[in-house]
């Protein structure tokens, strides 16, 4: 049984309210079908409530055990317009402007998130990812132990023998640009700890570099070695148990024959990597959609981590399966959500 397949078979035993904020759009439309059908809870699908039922009736879907939230026809609006005047963004806005900004689908379904409305939101299929991400950042906000918020994709190549059976924990590949060592570090930390928490496996963390174990006098690797260091030393004030190596080039993480040649087989991480922590955003959303779109695997995500709720930012050339994994993986995280981050020691 793959990932998905025993993320679903959980979500049966709590299903979960899954807010979608493009209710209209057919990939939504049939990934939340399946949600249904599957057990996995309730989706909640943000627009037009008539847009909505005609576009399924189109693909012959019906929408029964789904929520059909209409923004401009809710009561809730009044509640929501108090609530975004309490977020520093908005403290200066008019009434009038609260009002036409609580409409906005991705902000709508955020507020409804905040309110415990749902236990995880999908945004993301129709809009620029900037759209999607801003009003998780200001309304919803990072946990206090998190810095900086981040993301991760999940790999999943059923026929290849990598990872956890076959999944590998990518990050970042969506938020931020270039991280400095702390930051690269909580990265590291940030996506381990969901790893574990949907797999129960021990993580296997490969800093990845164009350099194995390389000369620390370029700025490069001398971050990646940086970051490498802080990831183990808060791992252990935390006491969260992984394995972390760094610098590491992505063969010799993934391919033991590679690791041995290159004389560092004698890592619990060479050859067994399960996570992998790209130096920046150019190279970790270069490699996922390069392995996606080559070898054929499944690519769920961007998954958004540190926030205080449970979020996945979609891409819009997401498939319907993609976004139904993106759905298993947020109602997972939002099963006993706060393990995720724990205080600092």
């Amino acid at each position: 049984m793959n990932l998905i397949d025993r993320l679903v078979e959980k979500l049966r035993n709590h299903p979960k309210r899954i807010v979608f904020t493009d209710g209209d759009d057919a990939r939504i439309l049939q990934a939340a079908r399946q949600i249904v059908s599957l057990g996995m809870g309730v989706p909640i699908l943000i627009g037009d409530r008539t847009k909505i039922k005609d576009k399924a009736a189109k693909l012959d879907l019906t929408t029964k055990g789904m929520r059909l939230v209409e923004p401009a026809r809710s009561s809730d609006i009044e509640a929501f317009v108090e609530d975004l005047k309490e977020v520093e963004r908005y403290k200066e806005n008019e009434p009038q402007e609260l009002r036409k900004l609580v409409l906005d689908p991705n902000i709508f379904a955020t507020l409804m998130l905040k309110r415990n409305q749902a236990e995880a939101i999908i945004s993301g299929a129709t809009a620029k990812a900037s759209s999607a991400l801003r009003p998780l950042f200001q309304i919803i906000g990072t946990q206090e132990n998190v810095e900086v918020a981040s993301s991760l994709v999940i790999l999943e190549m059923e026929e290849k023998p990598v990872g956890i059976d076959g999944a590998l924990f990518m990050g970042d590949c969506g938020v931020i640009p270039d991280p400095n060592s702390k930051q690269l570090a909580d990265i590291a930390l940030n996506v381990a700890r969901l790893a574990n928490h949907l797999t129960n496996a021990l993580p296997k963390v490969a800093m990845l570099s164009f350099s194995t174990h390389g000369n620390e006098k370029h700025a490069p690797i001398a971050k990646i070695k940086e970051a490498t260091r802080i990831a183990k030393e808060k791992a252990r004030t935390l006491a969260f148990d992984l394995e972390v190596e760094g610098d590491i080039q992505v063969d010799a993480a993934l391919d033991m024959a590679t690791a041995i040649t290159k004389g560092i087989d004698s890592s619990p991480v060479a050859g067994n990597s399960n996570v992998l922590i790209f130096p920046d955003l150019n190279s970790g959303n270069i490699a996922s959609k390069l392995v996606q779109i080559l070898a054929g695997a499944n690519n769920y995500g961007q998954i958004i981590m540190g926030l205080k709720r449970p979020a996945a930012e979609i891409s819009r050339g997401a498939s319907a399966h993609d976004i139904l994994g993106a759905a298993a993986i947020v109602g997972c995280q939002a099963i006993d959500h706060n393990l995720l981050y724990h205080p600092e020691g």
